[in-house]
């Protein structure tokens, strides 16, 4: 198998020292990546590269760009099949969600390039006699994009997208889980023609991430950085950002609730919540951890829910007739059975699955979940829905907000404005009432509250996190100075 080599300066190069690192398949423990073990030394080569490429990347007219990035777009749907072989082996994910990764992320190159002219400024009154004060954005330099592996398409290019839009250039440190995947886009992007240095590629050994990402956000000419990932990560992240006073977008972990209310369209909540609590194992940021639902409609949707449950199949993702592929490694099963034992013991049930064999698990329904239990509060990351059973509009808002989390929500009923009167008091960056909890579009403000991170990816949001709003004047005639 190749060796997947680093992208600096337009040019693919092995590490400083030629160190490499393997990625093993999930499910059969073979080899499915060998790839570059960047040093710090890599990185701020990378991040140099960018430097230089940034004074004529940000003068680049906008046709140019949107140009550069609808060509990226129609070169990764071109890629298709090579990006969903690539996800099978390295994190054992399912064609289905493969192909949506790369639908979305091309909607996200293509929504990119319509904002190269959306980078806009006002003119401002100014009290001065014969000044003209402008408010105008401009491109900041350079971005380190940080991605992870669980939706390594979408999010990787959503790392990197907008920022190139807006005039910037890029370090984009890969996935040590999908290097290969994560590969497979950044040749469909670069291979629009990007000039060289504009973006930058770094893949790294798992044990030398926090040196590689120290010395690149201490780099004098990145100054901006997107991470996206758990919340433990983000918060080394922001942590070092601010000590250098670069600002930081943080799109983190989750714990989503969907509140069922007692008018809700029952098998309408039921085909939500399966999506939303097992695609792609289970492993969204998005993904729906709980389900609050009003007791008077609880055992009617329990059980319709679990029916659709045990429909549900698991298997080799690479043979593509499963609903669900396989988790990302053996650690990540262990986990889950362990918050799913833990529920048990303390008095949850199991309507549905719950079995483990290896990487491999069912979709798996839990009711009667408690504030005792783990699973409750822990992010689980895996194929697994708990079911809180409430009393009231009042206790399931409460139920929902009890969480250090904040990304997504979602909340059913047929009475529309009551359901959005719901939706208003939940404590969530994003909340979709008669939808799932997973849902991502690219020209939506995308991202979340309280340990959820900060900051907006997508359309005009994304302008204002990748761009400098500055003040700029200009004057005629000679004023009358105090001095």
């Amino acid at each position: 198998m190749d060796v997947l080599e680093l992208l600096i300066d337009g040019m693919h190069v092995p590490s400083a020292d030629g160190r490499t690192f393997t990625r093993t398949n999930p499910l059969t423990g073979g080899v499915a990546t060998t790839a570059a073990a960047a040093t710090p030394d890599d990185a701020r080569k990378a991040a140099d590269s960018a430097a230089r490429a940034f004074p004529e990347w940000s003068e680049t007219g906008p046709g140019e760009r949107r140009a550069l990035l609808l060509a990226a777009a129609d070169n990764l749907q071109s890629r298709s099949a090579e990006i969903a072989a690539a996800m099978a082996e390295e994190i054992g994910a399912t064609v289905a969600w493969a192909g949506f990764n790369v639908r979305l992320a091309s909607d996200m190159l293509r929504e990119a390039a319509a904002m190269t002219t959306m980078v806009r400024g006002d003119i401002i009154p100014s009290n001065r006699p014969g000044s003209m004060a402008m408010a105008m954005r401009q491109p900041v330099g350079v971005v380190l994009s940080i991605a992870p592996w669980n939706a390594p398409v979408i999010l990787g290019v959503r790392s990197i997208a907008m920022p190139l839009a807006c005039g910037n250039t890029v370090v984009m440190k890969s996935s040590e889980i999908s290097p290969r995947t994560h590969a497979l886009m950044v040749e469909a992007v670069q291979g629009a023609g990007l000039p060289p240095g504009v973006l930058n590629v770094i893949s790294n050994a798992p044990e030398d991430a926090g040196s590689v990402v120290e010395a690149l956000i201490e780099h004098a000419a990145v100054r901006r950085v997107n991470f996206t990932g758990s919340t433990r990560v983000g918060r080394i992240i922001a942590e070092l950002s601010a000590r250098h006073l670069k600002p930081a977008l943080l799109e983190l972990g989750g714990k989503a609730p969907m509140i069922v209310l007692d008018d809700a369209d029952l098998d309408a909540a039921v085909a939500a919540a399966a999506f939303g609590a097992y695609m792609n194992q289970g492993q969204i940021c998005m993904s729906t951890e709980r389900l609050i639902v009003d007791e008077k409609v609880a055992d009617a949707f329990v059980e319709k829910l679990a029916e659709k449950v045990r429909s549900l199949d698991v298997g080799d993702p690479r043979e593509g007739n499963t609903a669900l592929g396989c988790l990302v490694d053996q650690g990540a099963a262990d986990r889950i059975g362990a918050l799913i034992r833990d529920a048990t013991e303390k008095g949850a049930t199991v309507v549905a699955g719950g079995q483990i064999n290896g990487v491999l698990m069912e979709a798996t329904l839990l009711d009667n979940v408690s504030p005792a239990m783990r699973l409750y509060n822990e992010e689980s990351f895996g194929p697994t829905a708990s079911v809180v059973r409430v009393g009231s509009i009042d206790e399931a808002v409460r139920v929902a907000n009890d969480t250090e989390y904040g990304l997504s929500a979602s909340v059913f009923g047929r009475d529309v404005p009551r359901a959005l009167s719901v939706a208003k008091r939940i404590e969530s960056g994003m909340c979709h009432i008669n939808g799932p909890t997973v849902h991502d579009e690219a020209q939506m403000p995308f991202g979340g509250v309280k340990d959820s991170g900060y900051g907006r990816f997508g359309g005009t949001a994304g302008i204002s996190e990748f761009t400098e709003l500055r003040w700029i004047t200009i004057q005629e005639g000679i004023p009358h100075y105090p001095i």
